[in-house]
């Protein structure tokens, strides 16, 4: 059954180290409606409100001498056992309480680079989506993930 795996999150009031992403682990947060993890510094009124992966690319990318412990690809929400393909842009997915809908692939920045010391290109299509959070609510490591049927 697909599940949440791990959850990160950038606290408010942190440095930004030049050689890492600054991430704290979290069993449980609190999505916030078209904002993102509520005290989390990346949260915003844009699309670019949550970094989602699926735990099988990060082992696959782990295996080619990528840096993939929790929130090194930058990341903040890994979701394991779902298939790659489930996140098509446009899809909604319920997390626990919380409902997400998948946005553009994530395509990695200069900083990737600097912090996993190789090309972003190496991982081009694979560094998962950004997503926008519909419906707040709490989401906890292990919760189920649900892809939810396409409204028209």
């Amino acid at each position: 059954m697909a599940h949440v795996a791990s959850i990160v999150y950038r606290p408010k009031n942190t440095g930004r180290p030049q050689d890492r992403y600054e991430r704290a682990p979290a069993d449980r947060v609190r999505l916030v409606e078209f904002r993102g993890i509520e005290g989390d510094m990346k949260g915003s009124s844009t699309s670019r409100q949550l970094n989602v992966m699926c735990a099988e690319t990060l082992a696959e990318l782990g295996a080619e001498g990528f840096q993939v412990a929790p929130g090194e690809m930058g990341e903040q929400i890994v979701l394991a056992g779902l298939d790659p393909a489930a996140l098509a842009e446009g899809t909604h997915i319920k997390l626990g309480e919380s409902v997400i809908k998948v946005g553009i692939l994530r395509t990695g920045c200069a900083r990737f680079e600097m912090i996993q010391g190789k090309a972003r290109a190496l991982a081009k299509g694979r560094l998962g989506v950004l997503a926008t959070v519909v419906t707040g609510g709490e989401v906890a490591v292990g919760d189920a993930v649900k892809v939810l049927p396409a409204t028209n």
